[in-house]
């Protein structure tokens, strides 16, 4: 066991969005109109709320932009998911005028300048968002272009399975991505008692995974790197079911049937019910 250290991401991130670019140039006329995983979004949503993403992005960290205000007050998290739930449907609305080749194009100029923001920023400075999936009210940037990265591989991941395309799953790809979500454990956990010294270690397998060990300390969790001794609980998946669970890509019914749980069972079950995304 060891601390969690920062994730830096802005190269490989830099490195995914040329992946990107290269993908979509290389679908067929009908595979942009192929359903998803994402709700009623098809292929061309997805591509479309990533440039969103982008613009987003790009108008209200680089430019100082006014963000769009709520139309109600925010109070919690749901209002905030809601808030954001609205942005996101009204944009992939107005999209649809939008043609596949001109969102290529558009992404081709808003990512190469997203990428360029992103390696600009000091990674310890305070971001422009907080992870609030994380329950961080205020991050650094590096966990918050950490975040961003998770959006562009799962969206990307979410095409290539609309069109059956290889998956990303080499380590340089993945793993970034699962130890993000990740760093929403002990958020995930807030809620679970235990006895002061309890761990729980979370093994994801395959190329890409890795251990983390979750340890109560005082009132709140703690998360580690690596696998701690005398585990209360061991919960064991592989990597595409991890990511997808984290996505909301699996029923809670669907994940118990894939995660292993050894131990305290208790203890295990927060994690099928765990989303490192907003919703």
């Amino acid at each position: 066991m060891k601390s969690v250290e920062p994730i830096f991401v802005t190269d490989v991130y830099a490195q995914l969005h040329t992946e990107l670019i290269a993908f979509l140039k290389s679908l067929a006329p009908d595979d942009w109109y192929k359903p998803t995983v994402a709700g009623a979004w098809k292929v061309r949503d997805i591509v479309a709320h990533l440039l969103d993403s982008d613009v987003r992005r790009l108008s209200f960290q680089r430019d100082n932009a006014p963000m769009v205000p709520p139309d109600a007050p925010i109070n919690s998290y749901r209002d905030l998911v809601d808030f954001l739930n609205d942005l996101n449907a009204v944009w992939v609305k107005a999209a649809q005028r939008i043609s596949p080749p001109l969102l290529i194009q558009m992404h081709e100029l808003t990512g190469a300048q997203v990428c360029e923001l992103f390696a600009s920023l000091d990674p310890f400075a305070p971001a422009l968002f907080g992870v609030a999936w994380a329950g961080e009210e205020a991050s650094e940037n590096w966990f918050d272009v950490a975040r961003e990265y998770t959006e562009k591989w799962h969206h990307q991941q979410q095409i290539r399975d609309a069109v059956g395309a290889e998956p990303l799953y080499e380590r340089k790809w993945l793993f970034p991505v699962l130890d993000t979500f990740l760093r929403g454990l002990p958020h995930t956990y807030r809620n679970t008692k235990a006895d002061e010294g309890t761990r729980l270690v979370f093994t994801v397998t395959g190329e890409a995974g890795g251990d983390w060990t979750l340890q109560r300390e005082g009132a709140a969790w703690t998360l580690y790197a690596g696998c701690g001794d005398n585990a209360a609980c061991k919960i064991q998946l592989d990597q595409d079911t991890a990511w997808r669970l984290l996505t909301k890509g699996l029923t809670r019914e669907t994940a118990a049937t894939r995660v292993t749980i050894s131990g305290q069972q208790t203890l295990g079950e927060p994690l099928l019910g765990m989303l490192a995304v907003m919703a």
